[in-house]
Order: structure tokens, then sequence, then C-alpha cells
């Protein structure tokens, strides 16, 4: 397969020949459909809120509302696996308004629920949305990107995240003088109706239709954006790419869905999407997030309820956020990667101390406000940046979806077995556990994950390869 030198800049193609008035439309409409990950992160943080007053109406024992909380986990799970073929089928663009279509459906399920079992149906379908618009998101935004600022608007599906969570704690907020967990929820009603009316107005990925011979409907969609030149360049591009790939499985037993996977192409994206989805959560940043309340408790300055709590850390991390969306594409994502690991190996080697050697409560604080700030600035984000880069074109619905189900797998994983680990071996120990998976991401980062900002997806697949002991004239 032809490939540019990895250290070169980016070929003009995808729509990087973007006309200024093309970049602004491609910003509106990369805001439009981040609603998913506005919905996201709102679906996620509510319920810390509504739970504090559903439990009452309920009657809800711990485990019951443990699961209200973690089935929209084992949702986002399945949610994920689902939502890479679907994407493939029916395009990215039908995809993301039935996502909001089941938001909207999950939505109403919990306004109006009569029991505990109709909410925690409720919220295993908002788990499903939540999952499918995770994996569907980063697709088509690296799909109507211009290569220059495809970071930053990659970015934005994590910014609307943070900006999720921390709307989710302000409603909680507004609504908790009058205890009604049902406006908590209903809130959402207003972004889920949004991105179905979204995905109506928004064009169709131009790689999808290209790859399904609409090449007219392509060319129409790429006008908008971009010139003649660069859009038959992408044209031309994604052709070649998919005559190589057919090429390459001449004779080879035939693959679909999810094993395309497991050819040579795109084994090293898959292995780099993986465990990068798998050492965002590992890391422990949920446990980090979920414990922080006893912290600021025993320092003193905890306000009147967890839900102020809330809206403090929710603000840190949309903060950095909007700092790593300022930085992606100046100083690339293996640096800001490398960074954000480092900052979280050191403050959590850092709080485990505190909590062995028992000191001051507000050493622990500023450790764990330290730790979030990183992870908002680096990790968090650089993940569904990556996701949407590294895979060929080919199998990027799928492996989107594979690396966003390991990351909501290993999500659960740590939520389940945080509590009896620090049972077992203590808190700062446990702290510890997760610093060194941070340390294990830093060498893996290091060795394996090449520079993706600017560079078009056959230099990112050259260096890719490269990386992992295969020069790209093996493709």
């Amino acid at each position: 397969m032809a490939q540019a030198s990895a250290g070169e800049p980016g070929n003009e193609a995808s729509l990087a020949g973007a006309s200024a008035e093309g970049r602004r439309r491609v910003w509106r409409w990369g805001f439009v459909i981040a609603i998913g990950g506005f919905l996201f992160g709102y679906d996620t943080g509510v319920v810390s809120g509504a739970l504090l007053f559903l439990r009452q109406e309920f009657d809800l024992s711990s485990f019951q509302q443990g699961s209200v909380v973690s089935v929209l986990l084992i949702g986002a799970i399945f949610g994920a696996i689902g939502a890479g073929r679907t994407a493939d089928k029916l395009g990215r663009r039908l995809t993301l308004g039935l996502e909001g279509v089941i938001f909207v459906i999950g939505t109403l399920m919990a306004m109006f629920a009569v029991n505990y079992e109709m909410l925690l149906g409720a919220r295993l379908i908002l788990g499903l949305a939540v999952g499918a618009a995770s994996a569907t998101v980063p697709i088509y935004l690296s799909e109507v990107s211009p290569a220059e600022v495809r970071g930053r608007i990659l970015s934005l599906n994590q910014l609307m995240i943070t900006t999720g969570i921390l709307s989710s704690y302000l409603v909680d907020l507004a609504f908790s003088s009058t205890e009604n967990w049902r406006a908590m929820f209903g809130t959402g009603l207003v972004p889920a109706i949004a991105m179905v009316l979204g995905a109506m107005w928004l064009p169709e990925s131009p790689q999808w239709l290209i790859r399904r011979g609409r090449v007219d409907k392509a060319r129409k969609v790429l006008a908008k954006v971009a010139d003649r030149e660069s859009a038959d360049q992408l044209i031309e591009r994604v052709e070649h790419q998919d005559k190589t790939e057919d090429d390459q499985q001449r004779g080879k037993p035939a693959r679909h869905g999810w094993r395309l996977l497991l050819a040579a192409s795109a084994r090293p994206a898959l292995i780099v999407g993986l465990t990068i989805a798998a050492v965002q959560q590992l890391g422990g940043i949920n446990t980090i997030i979920y414990y922080a309340p006893t912290i600021i408790e025993e320092t003193g300055l905890t306000a009147s309820n967890s839900i102020l709590y809330s809206v403090f850390i929710g603000i840190i991390n949309l903060v950095m956020t909007v700092v790593a969306l300022r930085l992606m594409d100046r100083t690339g994502r293996r640096v800001l990667l490398l960074v954000s690991l480092s900052v979280m190996m050191v403050s959590l080697v850092l709080l485990g101390l505190t909590f062995v050697l028992e000191m001051p409560p507000l050493l622990s604080l500023v450790f764990m406000v330290v730790y979030i700030a990183a992870f908002a600035c680096g990790l968090g984000p650089v993940f569904w940046v990556l996701i949407g880069e590294v895979f060929p074109p080919s199998v990027r619905a799928v492996g989107s979806s594979a690396s966003t189900m390991v990351n909501w797998l290993a999500n659960f994983i740590v939520g389940l077995a945080f509590l009896p680990v620090v049972d077992l071996i203590g808190q700062g120990e446990t702290f510890w556990i997760f610093a060194a998976i941070c340390a294990f991401g830093i060498w893996f980062v290091a060795r394996h994950v090449p520079e993706t900002s600017g560079r078009e997806f056959d230099e990112v697949d050259a260096a890719l390869h490269e990386r992992f002991g295969r020069g790209a004239r093996d493709h």
C-alpha cells in the first residue's frame, strides 16, 4: 500500500483543504453531534443527586441503590458493542439519530418510573444509548474534521462529556430543595430531543458515503467545506485504500464485522485502542472522584451537601478539558498523554503516602485535585481523540466500538473491585496499584503510540506499524 512517510506532515486530503467558512461549518456540525457526549456525561452524573431522594420514595436497599447506578455501565458495554456494526450498516447520521431516540425513551421511563424495576429498566436503556453514543460520536467527528483541527474537534466529545456532568450536578443542585428527582432526570429530555433533531440536520459522513459508492453525494457534502481539488483527493484516497484492502484480502478467508480487527493491517491500532481504553479507567479516575467527598469532609472544607461538592469537581474537569482542547493540536497527543500519565502517577503515589503515613487530609485533597486535573487535561480527552484516528477507515466503526466497550468494562470492573481491594490491602496501597497502571501506560505510550496530530490515516498507519516492528512496505 502506497503510504506517505510517517515523519512528514499530512497530505492535503481528507478535509484538509477546507476553507475558513468550511472549517466554521465543521465546528458547528461538531458541536451539534457532540450533544451525544453531553448526554453521556449528563446521564452518568445526574443519578448521584437523584438517588438521594428516590431511594426514600422507593425504599431502596444498598444493593438496589448500587444497581441503579451500575446498571448504566452494563448497558453501556452492550451499547458500545452494537454501535460499530450499526454505524457501518445504517450510516453514522442515522445511527446517531436512533441513539437520540433511545435517550428520549430512557429519560421518559426514568421520569415516570413507578417502582424500582421500571427505574432499573430506564437506566439500562440509558446505558445502551450512552455506550452507543460514546462509540459513534468520535467516528463521525473524525470523518468530518480537517486534519489540522481534528484533535480539537474530536476533543469536543470530552468537553461535552464534562459539560454534561457539570450540568447534571447543577440541575441536581437546583432541584434538591424540592427533592424533585423526576425533574432531575427529565431535564435530560432537552438535549436528547436536540440530538434527534440535530441528526436530521447534519450531513452523512462523506467517507461512509464513498465506501457505499455514493460518490456524487459525498462530493456535495465535501463541497460545503472544501474546494473541489481537496474533495477529489479524498475520494481518490478512500477508493484507493478500499481497492488495496480488497487486494490484500483476495484469496484469504472473508472477515466480517469485528473479525476485521484481527487482520494484520488493523492489529496495531486495535492494541493501541484497547490498551489506552483500559488504562484510562484502570488508572482509577472514577474511584478517585467517588472517594473524594470523604476526603473533603475530613478537611472541614465540605459544603452543606455532597451535590455542591460534585459541582466543584465538575468545574475542575471542565476547565482542564478546555485547556486540553487548546493544546491538543499544538502540543500533540503523545506529549499530552505522557505528561498526563506522569502527573497522575506521581499524584497517586503521594496520595497513597498520605493514607499510609496518616498525613493531614488537606494534603490528600491537594493530590486528588492535581490527579483529576491531570486526567482531564490529557488521558481523559486524548483517548476519545485516538480512537477516532488510529483505526483504518474500513474498520473505524468496529474499532471504536471495541475500544469503548473495553473502556466501559474496565470502568465496571474497577467500580466493583475498589472497595473489596481497599478492605484487603488498605487505601494507600490501592492507590499505588493505580499508580503502577499509570506507569505501565507511560511505557506503552512511549513505545507504541505514534503522534497522530495533523496526519492522514495512511501516515498514522505507517507510524503504527513501524512502532510495532513492521515497516509500511510490508502492507
